[in-house]
């Protein structure tokens, strides 16, 4: 009896352990971001997806793992010759992801040298196209034209390239000369230019500057012209004034009688200065007969006073 219970036992044990293994073969879990390929007596069943997954022992097996993230890989630095004949060394780093994979697992042996291979060609064929200056200037849009050449041609192995970028580009030393020389000489032009922008600059300002100074120079001077006009105008209008308003009050006082004798005497008094004046200056004096006293001179200006107002 004790044989056959351990007996019994035994085969217990080896039925618990056979379906703990089969339990175990046959629940798979399949990580986030993941895809496994299941074939099921070596083709091709179904493509199980992140989650449990149920299989049958020994008939399903899993032949490949493929994971669905974005993965980089490192373009390895290749010779690539320009338009204009320029040997350059240039690497890069690729991004893609295994959208179907099925397509991944048998469309190509291996994608992701598939990929890498198809990167550098298509690199090396849009460098071809395009002249030096142009691989430093149009980077943009040289990987974009990677990215569509790879995707038209990858599309059969269920991979997307995202994108693709160019880390270096590196010319000879003799080409590296020659940049540093026009970079060197671009520089100075652009220095001199700036130099003489800033002078024409300083010399229009100077310029300007002088003209606003003669302008407003010109207009004090104008200013003081016409203050002094407008001040000999209002001197003469006082001067012409105060010469009315004497006339007037002589005027007035000679209606007088009084004014009359004072005329008269004024009138004979300047009349014999006259005379006297011409005296010095000559040495000879003709009077006439009826006018040799100071009383005939007084009695002719007087007539003539008398006259004038008679006129008025």
């Amino acid at each position: 009896m004790p044989i056959v219970f351990d007996y019994l036992l035994t085969v217990q044990v080896a039925l618990l352990i056979f379906a703990l293994f089969v339990l175990k073969s046959s629940i798979k879990f399949v990580p986030q971001n993941s895809a496994w390929v299941v074939e099921r007596f070596g083709k091709y069943q179904s493509t199980k997806e992140a989650g449990i997954n149920f299989l049958i022992p020994i008939v399903d097996q899993v032949s490949a793992r493929r994971s669905l993230k974005e993965q980089a890989y490192d373009v390895p630095s290749q010779a690539a010759i320009t338009k204009d004949n320029i040997s350059l060394s240039v690497d890069g780093v690729l991004y893609f992801r295994v959208l179907d994979p099925y397509k991944a697992t048998y469309g190509v042996e291996d994608y992701v040298f598939a990929v890498t291979q198809l990167a550098q060609t298509t690199m090396r064929s849009e460098i071809g196209k395009i002249e030096l200056d142009k691989t430093f200037e149009e980077r943009d849009a040289l990987n974009a034209k990677i990215v569509a050449q790879i995707n038209e041609a990858s599309a059969s192995w269920g991979v997307a390239v995202l994108r693709y970028e160019i880390k270096d580009i590196t010319p000879p030393a003799s080409i590296m000369d020659s940049m540093e020389s026009q970079m060197r000489a671009e520089r100075e032009r652009r220095a001199k230019i700036l130099e003489s922008e800033g002078e024409k600059a300083a010399a229009i300002n100077i310029a300007e500057g002088q003209k606003q100074a003669r302008v407003l120079q010109a207009e004090a001077e104008k200013r003081e012209q016409v203050l002094s006009a407008e001040g000999e105008a209002e001197a003469i209008l006082a001067v012409a004034d105060a010469q009315a308003k004497a006339l007037t009050t002589i005027g007035a006082s000679a209606a007088t009688p009084e004014g009359q004798k004072a005329v008269q005497l004024d009138l004979a008094t300047k009349a014999i200065e006259a005379k006297h004046a011409i005296a010095k200056e000559s040495s000879v004096v003709l009077l006439p007969d009826s006018s040799t006293e100071a009383g005939s001179l007084v009695a002719q200006a007087t007539t003539i006073l008398n006259a004038l107002n008679r006129g008025n």
